[in-house]
């Protein structure tokens, strides 16, 4: 089914509301022409993910079902001692379900990542990690990926960016998500010539 505005799951933040992360995350796409369904808080509560007995809980199904719709995705994640969160890597980890899928894992499909810690340091190898995830699962990285670092909150307690330098940012993400959801939706899907068969 055709769906008219591009569809753009968010994936981050912590097990709270109103992590910085998850308000970046909707900060991004705010007034952009999309449908954005946010996983966060009690959304990231999951089982720990099994290889051998991978649990599929009801959470679990519904965010599945969500990232096979997705035209593109948006992951913002803690730095936690030089990667990104547990909450937020285990979540990603059910993305395993989808490796028999017609387009498998996070195959063609921009995926916006986004960083926040407390220092540069942390938040650059939080991103650095979420970009290596995003390409071991087949996705495709923005260009930009955007770092949120240091003792000053760039939300008010509203939930309003105040850091005119992150909001440029971050909205430069979210069109560079859109607009390969964009081209993906209109361009002709092309597939490598298989080998010839020898006789």
């Amino acid at each position: 089914m055709f769906h008219p505005r591009p569809y753009i799951v968010g994936i981050g933040g912590a097990l709270h509301l109103g992590s910085t992360t998850e308000l970046a995350i909707r900060h991004a796409f705010a007034g952009a022409d999309a449908e954005l369904d946010v996983f966060a808080g009690a959304d990231l509560d999951l089982p720990l993910y099994a290889a051998q007995s991978p649990a599929q809980t009801p959470a679990v199904q519904r965010l599945l079902r969500a990232l096979r719709r997705a035209d593109g995705v948006v992951i913002g994640s803690p730095g936690y001692h030089g990667g990104l969160s547990g909450v937020v890597k285990n979540a990603l980890d059910y993305i395993e379900f989808m490796r028999d899928d017609e387009r498998p894992y996070l195959s063609g499909r921009a995926v916006g990542c986004i960083a926040n810690a407390a220092g540069w340091q942390g938040a650059m190898s939080a991103l650095a990690a979420t970009r290596n995830i995003v390409h071991a699962l087949r996705g495709w990285p923005t260009p930009l990926g955007v770092c949120l670092a240091g003792p000053q909150k760039p939300f008010d307690a509203q939930g309003r960016c105040t850091d005119t330098g992150v909001d440029r940012n971050l909205r430069a993400l979210a069109t560079e998500v859109l607009q390969f959801a964009q081209w993906q939706r209109h361009s002709a899907p092309v597939m490598a010539p298989r080998p010839a068969k020898v006789a």
